[in-house]
């Protein structure tokens, strides 16, 4: 092992026994961040409203502090914007991450304070390269540099002081000055606006030179990947970048990408890890390169609490802290941050797998999902469907969302499937049947209206050519960065702007 490495080893070491710490004393771990954080912002405007000091226990915050919605916080956040301070945590907050994914035209701004810059987001990225190394002692990424596919940023339009842009974004700008030297491309290019001439720049730069991991959403490192194989005439991605060994991802599930990153890195000893580090924080990562459920991070600076849904499919009751929370039940993240988020729901929910420790999928968004006939479809349904029926067909999908064609008083209702191909299927007719049992076999509701065609018909499949879903987003001025297309709508909006985009009669 070179001396590089064993330094890296050296640092990480007392890092991974804290890691070990919070996988045993879980509860310990997140009652005592809690007070942490009351005692950091108990001078602050809410602080000094539900006097943070006199709160003894998670039981007396959870009954003073009512569970939050970013429409509850929005005119907080715009007084911070236009640079008060003191408001959710001590002193003035500069950044804000432009929240992508919501189902919202509006946007979210999320506060980013130093706090959560540091010993969130940053802590986070270096423990995915602390359970990597230790899982890898050959490694070599640190031999070679990591390409970061990111967003950008722009001076929001309240304050000159105040400056927003995807988390990605912020996390280049304020990372550390000698993280120029492990990373391409450099920030001036990293940070291009427009994501068509960043993905020119970014790979002129890079094409030569000696790249060992990259770390992104998967839906925008195709892009990028096809791009330079295109530039390059070259085969695959390993003819350009030889020693390439890791994928740090996250955004969205990964699964639907697998087989299409497997043609284009054709390695078997490529890895792939993900997080889950969303605008709020960062909550987890995969640390078993055998499974793909992720560790809950516990001592990031925040406290999470979870509601569990009702048979309805609704998020509402009293949330629980991780003391009570069980295995097999899809629940709503609550978070309490060292980003001034206090008891605020973000929208995403998991399941948790694994207990002591404990380890989660994400299962979907509160708001992505099909509930138009009480079916409760949501977007953990919706990828083993598609994942199962392209296993069945050989298919490989790029992209999709899926929502509700209403009836008519002459027709019943039915689930409408926007799908564009990679790889299309042998059979669409398989497809769709393979879609709609496997659908039928995760979630008992949807079966139950299947049943005879009771309430719902087979689903209808629409394929769009391939660029159709990129069309979309540039459209919607959501190219790049952290942008992702939500899967699962309630209503007919993306379905109906696909027919215009693809020319789909109705």
């Amino acid at each position: 092992m070179g001396i590089f490495p064993s330094i890296i080893k050296w640092l990480n070491n007392k890092r991974l026994e804290q890691i070990d710490l919070f996988r045993r004393y879980p509860f310990e771990t997140q009652n005592e961040v809690l007070f942490k954080l009351l005692a950091r912002a108990a001078e602050t405007d809410i602080g000094k409203k539900y006097d943070f000091h006199s709160i003894s226990s998670i039981e007396e915050y959870r009954t003073r502090i009512p569970v939050k919605t970013y429409e509850d916080i929005a005119p907080f956040i715009t007084r911070l914007r236009n640079g008060e301070s003191n408001i959710f945590w001590p002193g003035e907050i500069r950044w804000f991450a432009k929240s992508a994914g919501t189902t919202d035209s509006k946007s979210k701004f999320i506060p980013i304070t130093t706090e959560a810059l540091e010993n969130c987001h940053f802590r986070g990225g270096k423990d995915i390269l602390a359970l990597y190394a230790t899982q890898n002692l050959d490694t070599g990424i640190f031999r070679g540099k990591g390409l970061t596919l990111g967003g950008s940023h722009s001076v929001n339009k309240f304050s000159n002081d105040s400056l927003y842009g995807d988390l990605s974004a912020i996390l280049i700008e304020n990372a550390p000055f000698w993280v120029d030297i492990i990373r391409t491309p450099k920030s001036e290019i990293a940070l291009i606006e427009d994501f068509e001439e960043k993905l020119a720049k970014l790979t002129e730069v890079t094409v030569n030179e000696n790249v060992t991991s990259i770390s992104g959403v998967p839906s925008w490192y195709l892009v990028l990947l096809n791009y330079v194989l295109d530039y390059t005439g070259k085969n695959n991605i390993l003819e350009v970048w030889p020693n390439l060994e890791v994928f740090f991802h996250g955004g969205i599930n990964f699964e639907p990408y697998r087989n299409q990153f497997k043609r284009i890195i054709p390695s078997d000893r490529m890895n792939y890890m993900e997080s889950y580090n969303a605008s709020e924080g960062f909550f987890g990562l995969q640390d078993d390169p055998g499974s793909s459920d992720m560790l809950l991070m516990l001592d990031l600076g925040i406290f999470f609490e979870f509601i569990p849904a009702s048979k309805t499919g609704v998020y509402s009751g009293q949330p629980l802290h991780i003391g009570e929370v069980s295995k097999g039940v899809n629940y709503a993240i609550v978070i309490s941050t060292n980003g001034g988020l206090w008891r605020y729901m973000i929208g995403d929910t998991i399941t948790f797998t694994s207990l002591y420790p404990h380890k989660f999928k994400i299962t979907g968004r509160t708001r992505h999902f099909i509930n138009a006939f009480g079916e409760e479809v949501i977007m953990e349904n919706a990828e083993k469907a598609i994942s199962a029926a392209c296993r069945e067909t050989g298919a490989v999908v790029s992209e999709y969302t899926a929502g509700p064609v209403y009836m008519d008083g002459h027709s019943k209702g039915s689930h409408e499937w926007i799908i564009e191909f990679e790889t299309e299927p042998q059979n669409i007719d398989k497809f769709r049947e393979t879609l709609d049992i496997a659908l039928q076999s995760v979630n008992s509701d949807y079966e139950a209206k299947r049943k005879k065609n009771v309430t719902l018909l087979p689903p209808v499949i629409r394929v769009v050519p391939r660029g159709t879903f990129i069309e979309w987003f540039r459209q919607n001025n959501k190219l790049g960065g952290q942008n992702k297309m939500p899967r699962l709508s309630n209503d007919r909006q993306y379905i109906e702007e696909f027919y215009g985009i693809a020319g789909i009669n109705k």
